[in-house]
Formats: C-alpha cells, structure tokens, sequence
C-alpha cells in the first residue's frame, strides 16, 4: 500500500513504502524547513492580498505551481497524457482546489495571518472526521480524539475572543467572517484530501497534481476576469514576493524536499513534525504582519499543535500531514 504526505495541503504525492531509515539532522533540519515554508504561506498571503484581489491572487500562486510541475514531469519523465476516463477525478479534483484556495484566500483577506494559518492547520481534524464517520476507512481511536478535543477547544475559545473583540488592536484585524470562512476551507481541504486519495486509484500523482492544478487556474482566471480588475502596475514588491513565495516556494520547494525526504523516510515519520506548522505561522504573523501576541491566540496555537501532534503521534492509525 502507498503512503501519502503533503508540505502543502493541495499536494499528495505517493510513494512505494520506503525503508525506514532513522531520520538523520538533515532530514529532519530538511523535514522542519517544509513545515515552515509551509507555516509562512497564510502571511505570504496576505501581503499579496493587500494590494491584488483574491481570485487573482490564488489564480497567479496555481500558474507559478503548474509551471513548477511541468518542469517537475520533464525531469520525472512522467506523462502529460490522461485517459478518457481520468478526466473526470481530475476536473473534480481542480474544483475542489479552485472552492478550497478560494476561500482560503478570501478567508486570509479577512482576518490576520496568524489566524489564517491556526484555522487552515485544522484541515487534519476534518479529514479525521470524514474517514471516521463518512467513508469509514480510518476510525477514532482515544488519543486521536483527544487530539480533535484538544484542537476544537483551542479554536473555540480563539473564535469567541475574536468575537468579542479580543484581538482586534494590530494591523490585521482579526475578524470572525474571515476565521469562520477559514474553518470552511479547511474542511474543503479535508474533503478533498479524502478525495484525493480515491482519485490516485486512477490516475498518477504526478499527474493529477499537475492537471488539477491546471483546472483551478482555468477557473480562477475566469473568476478574476468576471468580478475583479487588478492594477498590476501599482503593486509594490512586498506584494509580488508574496506571490513568489506561494507558487515557488510552497509549490515549487516544498514539493522537491517532500520527494526527496519520502524516498528514505516514511509519511509517518516525518508527519510528526507537522505539530510545528502553526506555531510558525504564529511567530511569522507576529514578526512580519505586526500581529498582537494575546494569550488566546498563543493558547489556541499550542492546543492546535498538541491536536495534530496527538493525532499523528504512533499508534500509527493516520497518515496525514499538513502545509495553501
């Protein structure tokens, strides 16, 4: 059987099951430089969205991410080619991206970053849910659910504070509309983990991502073109870094160094390290975006990284990790 593991959320790649070889420095220095790029991704956001609508915004990250993996295939030698009867995951596949990067980015123009990637980070917690309680093909068991407890708790009491009022004093107010719609795109996100796993039935990783990567462009670039009207020659560089960042780092970087690492090591070993995302996120709101460290935000970033280190923690039932 395959594992999955994604440094992005909107990437799964599978891989034979690899020797499990002991995680030297240089994988794991190797494994945490992913988590956080990953981690940095919701404040790379949300410079981008400071000055370029939303829907363009996602629509330029997912054709810097195709470019990136069309040189991948050229060097993979795998193939552009789908079948008659691959197209159909395929385009289900890039709708759920185009819905999930979608609100995702939206939800990040809303609200803070450090919020952003608290709320994107929970996507585990709803893949666990839905193979659970819908497809049944990975069940609850005690510490998994303590880890879920741990997570809804966090960011319950983070939504409330946010509520009322807590956490606006900082650049980036902090708004329950954005963190609401961000919880959504997480569960998306989940949907279309669990979907994505019964798609590579069919069709090759490689070409999946690439595909489904080209469908979401397609849709965001008809999106921007009917709602919104970007002024590129007045974006200043903070803003283009972003974007770089997202499509080359997050989708270039993170995808090499997750290939790279799974030919030695297995998804559940590096998966453990995912437990770090958003307290990066949190140190890089914090440090670039000027977000108020308030202790609900710290508290619910912790209860956040304790749920996803419980969840993956061996009793090996899952095999998820994290990364927009």
């Amino acid at each position: 059987m395959p594992e999955e593991f994604s440094c992005r959320p909107e990437l799964i790649v599978t891989t034979t099951r690899p020797a499990r070889h002991p995680l030297t420095v240089t994988s794991t220095l190797l494994t945490l430089l992913t988590v956080a790029l990953w981690g940095g991704n919701p404040v790379a956001t949300r410079f981008a969205v400071e000055e370029l609508p939303p829907v363009t915004v996602s629509g330029l990250r997912f054709l810097l991410a195709t470019l990136v993996m069309i040189v991948w295939c050229r060097l993979e030698g795998a193939s552009f080619r789908l079948t008659t009867g691959q197209w159909r995951p395929v385009v289900i596949a890039g709708v759920l991206l185009y819905l999930q990067i979608l609100t995702f980015t939206v939800g990040a123009a809303w609200t803070s970053s450090s919020h952003a990637s608290l709320y994107v980070n929970t996507f585990v917690f709803w893949v666990i849910g839905v193979e659970h309680f819908v497809t049944h093909t990975d069940r609850l068991n005690g510490q998994r659910f303590l880890g879920v407890l741990v997570a809804a708790l966090g960011v319950f009491a983070l939504l409330l504070l946010t509520a009322e009022g807590h956490t606006s004093q900082q650049q980036d107010k902090p708004s329950v509309n954005g963190d609401v719609l961000l919880i959504f795109s997480a569960f998306l996100l989940a949907v279309k983990f669990v979907y994505t796993k019964f798609a590579l039935k069919t069709v090759g990783a490689t070409e999946l991502i690439l595909w489904h990567d080209v469908v979401a462009v397609a849709l965001f670039f008809v999106t921007a073109a009917a709602l919104e009207t970007p002024v590129f020659h007045a974006v200043s560089w903070p803003a283009w870094w972003g974007l770089l960042y997202q499509g080359i780092l997050v989708g270039g970087v993170c995808f090499a160094l997750q290939a790279h690492l799974l030919k030695r090591h297995s998804a559940s070993q590096i998966a453990i390290f995912s437990f770090a995302t958003p307290l990066f996120g949190l140190i890089l709101g914090i440090w670039l975006r000027g977000d108020r460290m308030s202790s609900g935000l710290i508290l619910a970033s912790i209860a956040v990284a304790m749920g996803i280190w419980l969840v993956n923690r061996p009793a090996r039932a899952a095999k998820l990790s994290t990364k927009a």
